[in-house]
């Protein structure tokens, strides 16, 4: 069976892209009965627009293989805690569960409306938490 960590290496693998695309490296899956059916990663930059955050890539990847809005049986992944809008789109989707690795102390739902998500909705903190923080610090330092 596979666990958190797998899925986080894989949100972190699409974290790489992004960074590799001058994206702020922010990586996401989504997994439904332990398969990926959604991969996604910033593309903000990219696409000029400041909603393609991973996380709303992936849930319209997801919604489009399962040919519906809501994500009632589906886990997300994401290297670094999801933003208010992000937030919001997954309770709007109504995702089972979300997995994040890094915390955002500035911009993260948690410090600026932590009651976004969907009431029913699960959320673990921290999985490969080092991992997640490293890359966007390493992004960020280059930036600067």
């Amino acid at each position: 069976m596979l666990n958190d960590d797998y899925f986080m290496r894989q949100a972190l693998r699409e974290a790489h892209l992004a960074f590799g695309k001058e994206e702020v490296p922010v990586g996401a899956v989504i997994v439904v009965d332990q398969r990926i059916i959604a991969r996604a990663h910033n593309l903000t930059e990219t696409l000029n627009d400041v909603t393609a955050h991973a996380e709303m890539q992936a849930i319209t990847a997801a919604a489009n293989i399962l040919g519906g809005k809501y994500l009632t049986d589906c886990t997300l992944y994401v290297t670094l805690e999801p933003c208010p809008m992000c937030a919001s789109a997954m309770r709007w989707a109504q995702l089972n569960r979300i997995v994040y690795g890094a915390s955002d102390e500035k911009r993260g739902y948690n410090k600026i409306s932590p009651q976004l998500l969907h009431p029913k909705t699960m959320v673990t903190r921290g999985v490969m938490e080092q991992e997640c923080s490293d890359l966007l610090k390493l992004f960020f330092e280059l930036l600067r």
